[in-house]
């Protein structure tokens, strides 16, 4: 099974918010996931909210996060962790 982490699209119709989820890749983008890791708000980024422990936890398994995710790790420092981690091994 290929683990992604990717956002799930929720809200309404010009107000999207989406939650990031570690999900099965032949899932389709709304079906049901494996884990929560946290939610993103487009239009209100100081709302957003990332659980960082269940995310490297992903992320040491060998889940794929989407560019999209990527960049969003990236702003919460989560993939400079998540190097760190690996280059100290």
């Amino acid at each position: 099974m290929a683990v992604k982490i990717r956002l799930m699209r929720m809200g309404a119709k010009g107000h999207p918010s989406y939650r990031i989820v570690a999900t099965d890749s032949r899932r389709r983008r709304d079906g049901e996931y494996i884990e929560l890791i946290g939610n993103y708000y487009p239009c209100d980024s100081k709302d957003n909210t990332i659980n960082e422990e269940v995310a490297l936890k992903w992320l040491r398994v060998g889940a794929e996060p989407t560019d999209t995710v990527k960049n969003l790790f990236s702003k919460a420092g989560i993939i400079k962790k998540f190097n760190d981690e690996k280059m100290s091994k």
